[in-house]
């Protein structure tokens, strides 16, 4: 038996599912003449090749194959090409053909090819295939012989089920973790797990970084895991992975001046996953040009395209190991004020983005920066404005939508802002600060979110010249920090936002701007507990409104005066003031504030007995809060609920309620 494989590695993990995928598909097959091709496909550095050897030899222990044969297609690829015919004349010399034998011409080799494969049962691994066009000459003429595929990308060019396809995600960490301590075998993983997650965290899945993170540790005997974390680091930074570097340098030579030019930006982009609308603002290319080029980046194995379909926003993102290689080059090929140019260009777009998604969200509303222009060249984000349709089904999907973009972007849009005020973009921090407020009353107690506004203050000062930037900015600080107990400072920042309202103009957008200030004013008292005081600020900020005639103004401080007044006891007027503002929201679409005020005016209706009425009103909150992904609302609607079946007797429906938000409560880490 002839066997053309190398050694397995002493040292594997997973991957136990396509293994017995690759069985499952070998044993079932039924055609006689056409073998089975098990495609595997991953990125440079999952592991392919060290699983499709693996497989191989799996299949050899259980089946009585002949031969396994191997051919990497990058040793006959010249310029990008390979000719087949020189691939059939080393396979032919393996199936002992003699060379002087081998015929000449391309037909009349595949034909000797055939006929020597016909009745044979082999194995043929083909490595580092880009096209099927490669592969199909070189399928042996026999079902009973296996054909292992490794490539970059799915072989689109193959007919439909005419491969298994078997693609390889990169390594969880509970199996990065096993692979690092089989390699590693050293009682200080177990003595630091902190640092064996962080060393997992920069491999990113990559059983090729995992060898070289073990390797740098078995090296290193006498030193702490701790103080070898950042040599790591830097050894991923500088060097990159030793054992496929050169092949990420080779795809990287291959790959065309666009998709070269995209490769090198990449690395640049705020918050680790893009987006083909964001990569396409970053690289100033086209939007086709953009999607040649990542389905570029794809089929040369720099970019895993398959990460699409798991978030609606289509997210992507470049593996930290090949984060770092893009890094490398961009150092060397791409001079700082390309990046600048290329930064400030998808700033704008995510700042426009976001504007939009606030605006479809939550409706229109005082803002203190206008929105801005589109990005030439570069098209917006696929939401739609709600008001552009009169079907409510229609409009209610479209706000959703804007609301999920927010969500799933937001950390994308904290590193944008961290970006914007580093380069001093002051307008583009204080506009990304206003989205972030709207995705932040339904996420509260987020840390990055505190950077946020506080990172808005510091621009509107540093600006110096905006009143209206001062105000907006103290205020959404300030709430931000009563939310998290953080009394006194809230304080501090209300008296400064008052201070800064006296240097206000007359304009309507100035005075709901001071009346948004008393308002603010107002729920501080509230946080403190002086709840009277509060209603006489939310009653002077209506009148302000009414004066301008802001009816959204004058709807929001009804349904603030309800609360302070269910807050005091006044039970009978708190229900009257939320019925109010909840028809009035309701007539507005304001999809946030119909649950929230739906939620308020079911707790009074509950405690004046009128559970029924109570209960329809927190199930409609229920949903609206769920559509909007709002874990904070979802939350302390389930307690209600779980207080209403506990009143009424339904106790294993009320301790399903708090099950479910103490659940809810930790994945947003609100506990």
């Amino acid at each position: 038996m002839r066997v053309e494989l190398p050694p397995e590695r002493l040292n594997f993990v997973n991957r136990d599912e396509e293994q017995d995928r690759a069985l499952r598909a070998v044993t079932g097959w039924r055609s006689r003449s056409r073998p089975p091709v098990l495609g595997l496909r991953a990125p440079t550095g999952l592991g392919k090749t060290e699983l499709a050897v693996r497989i191989a030899r799996n299949l050899c222990d259980r089946f009585s194959f002949t031969d396994v044969l191997s051919v990497d297609l990058d040793d006959f690829r010249v310029g990008g090409a390979v000719d087949p015919g020189d691939v059939l004349s080393r396979l032919l010399t393996s199936l002992d053909v003699a060379s002087d034998r081998v015929e000449h011409q391309f037909a009349a080799r595949c034909a000797q090819y055939r006929r020597r494969t016909s009745d044979a049962k082999l194995i043929l691994l083909l490595d580092n295939v880009r096209y099927a066009s490669d592969v199909v000459p070189l399928l042996p003429a026999s079902g009973d012989s296996v054909v292992i595929v490794t490539s970059h990308g799915p072989l689109h060019e193959f007919e439909a089920g005419a491969v298994v396809d078997l693609p390889l995600l990169p390594l969880d960490e509970r199996a990065a973790t096993e692979l690092l301590e089989l390699i590693v075998q050293d009682r200080r993983l177990a003595a630091d797990p902190e640092a064996v997650r962080a060393v997992v965290r920069l491999c990113d899945g990559l059983p090729a970084a995992l060898h070289v993170a073990g390797q740098l540790v078995r090296a290193q005997r006498m030193r702490p895991l701790s103080r070898l974390l950042a040599e790591f680091q830097a050894e991923l930074d500088e060097k990159g992975v030793s054992e496929v570097e050169h092949l990420w340098d080779t795809a990287y030579a291959e790959l065309s001046r666009p998709a070269a030019l995209l490769y090198r930006l990449l690395p640049h982009h705020p918050g680790e996953t893009f987006t083909l609308h964001s990569a396409t603002a970053l690289s100033g290319l086209g939007a086709e040009d953009c999607q040649d080029a990542l389905e570029e980046l794809n089929r040369a194995g720099l970019l895993d395209l398959r990460l699409l379909s798991l978030t609606e926003a289509g997210q992507m993102r470049l593996l930290g190991p090949l984060r770092a290689h893009a890094l490398r080059r961009s150092r060397r090929e791409t001079t700082d004020d390309e990046v600048a140019e290329a930064q400030t260009r998808l700033l704008r777009w995510f700042v426009r983005q976001a504007q939009l998604a606030d605006r479809f969200a939550a409706g229109r509303r005082l803002t203190v920066v206008d929105l801005l222009d589109p990005v030439p060249g570069v098209p917006d984000a696929p939401l739609e404005d709600p008001k552009a349709t009169e079907d409510e089904r229609v409009r209610a999907q479209r706000a959703e939508r804007a609301a999920h973009w927010l969500d799933e972007e937001r950390h994308v849009l904290f590193a944008c802002s961290r970006l914007a005020h580093a380069r001093g973009m002051d307008t583009e921090v204080v506009a990304l600060s206003e989205p972030m407020w709207t995705h932040a009353l339904d996420h509260p107690h987020q840390s990055e979110a505190m950077k946020v506004f506080r990172r808005a203050v510091d621009s509107a000062v540093r600006h110096a010249g905006n009143a209206s930037w001062l105000v907006r900015t103290r205020c959404q600080l300030a709430r931000q920090l009563w939310e998290s107990e953080e009394l006194d400072e809230a304080q501090v920042q209300i008296d400064r936002a008052m201070a800064a309202v006296d240097l206000l103009g007359h304009s309507d957008q100035e005075r709901k701007l001071a009346a948004s200030a008393v308002e603010h004013r107002g729920m501080l008292k509230g946080a403190r507990g002086d709840w009277s005081a509060a209603l006489a600020d939310f009653a002077g900020s209506r009148d302000m409104h009414r004066a301008i005639g802001n009816t959204y103004g004058v709807l929001l401080q009804t349904y603030r005066m309800g609360e302070a007044s269910a807050k005091a006891d006044d039970l009978e007027t708190a229900r009257d003031l939320l019925s109010e503002a909840h028809a009035g929201f309701v007539a507005q679409e304001r999809e946030r504030l119909i649950g929230r005020s739906a939620f308020l005016l079911a707790g009074v209706l509950h405690r004046l007995g009128r559970t029924g009425e109570a209960r329809e009103l927190y199930e409609g909150a229920l949903g609206r809060a769920d559509r909007r992904r709002a874990g904070f609302d979802l939350a302390r609607v389930h307690d209600a609920l779980a207080e209403l079946d506990t009143a009424e007797g339904h106790l294993s429906a009320a301790e399903a309620h708090r099950t479910t938000a103490r659940t809810l409560r930790r994945r947003d880490g609100l506990v």
